[in-house]
């Protein structure tokens, strides 16, 4: 009797393509995805019903129904702004533009002075009383005094770098000193060198605190870069619109800008939740 004739190599070569068809289907209809979705959907409903009731309750032009928020923020993306001769994403890049400046300023700082201060007993003696002195301090009581001394292009972009600092920088110290000793004494053993001390050992342990800080500063930099927006920043900005479209009455407007801020903030926030994901899956490779 023949058997029949397999072609081993058209098996194979079809192997790797069904087993990322069947997780891409096991991973869509995920139990816990799924049910993460379903939630998030009931969650928002509820949240524009009440918003819905209270509006007609109050029957106040001060807070318009979700329906006209809702077709504002349609309008406000089609052209420019009367007010200012800026469209909605000429404002977003303005907001982005000070945002990414202030953060990389606040990351390229702040980690390498918690490394140092975190391994280091005499930096940190030296820098602990200065950075306790100025942590306290909310970073929106900072902008006044920024926009008059540093002007409405600098100043923005200074008080993010304070609302990203020092998040980033409490962070990267603690994790410094949560490093398991044994690892410490493991590598000291076996003669490292403090940059691969650095490296190897302090670093890779460290990342996770950095993404906490991370996530954290950005909240803080979204309220700061808004709030320095409405004090007197020039050159456009989603606070700057906010602001404006307040001081004429078009509410519907404002809350338009204040769910544009509220989408920037979630997909930054969910940005650096990817890379922690990411990070964690690449150090637990290593």
């Amino acid at each position: 009797m023949n058997r029949p004739v397999v072609d081993d190599n058209k098996t194979n070569g079809d192997r790797p393509s069904r087993n990322g068809i069947v997780k891409w289907f096991t991973r869509l209809f995920d139990l816990k995805v799924i049910r993460t979705i379903v939630i998030t959907i009931i969650s928002l409903t509820a949240f524009v019903v009440v918003w819905q009731v209270i509006a007609n309750a109050l029957s106040s032009e001060f807070l318009p129904p979700p329906g006209d928020v809702f077709d504002a923020f349609i309008i406000v993306f089609q052209g420019p702004d009367p007010a200012t001769g800026l469209s909605m994403w000429d404002h977003i890049w303005a907001s982005l533009q000070r945002f990414i400046l202030g953060f990389i300023l606040a990351f390229v700082i702040a980690v390498p002075l918690g490394l140092i201060m975190g391994f280091s007993k005499i930096a940190e003696d030296f820098g602990k009383p200065i950075v306790e002195i100025f942590r306290p301090i909310p970073p929106i009581a900072w902008i006044p005094f920024l926009l008059i001394v540093l002007g409405s292009i600098l100043g923005p972009v200074v008080a993010i770098f304070i609302g990203v600092f020092f998040p980033v920088l409490s962070n990267v110290i603690f994790g410094v000193k949560s490093v398991d000793p044994i690892l410490m004494d493991a590598a000291r053993t076996l003669g490292s060198s403090k940059p691969t001390l650095f490296r190897k050992v302090i670093f890779p342990s460290t990342v996770p605190y950095l993404m906490t800080g991370i996530t954290i500063g950005l909240g803080i930099g979204w309220m700061c870069i808004v709030a320095a927006e409405f004090f007197g920043a020039r050159g456009g900005g989603v606070g700057q619109f906010i602001i404006q479209q307040s001081n004429i009455g078009r509410w519907d407007w404002m809350f338009a800008g204040l769910i544009v801020i509220a989408i920037l903030g979630f997909v930054t926030t969910g940005f650096s939740r990817f890379i922690e994901r990411r990070v964690s899956n690449w150090m637990g490779q290593m």
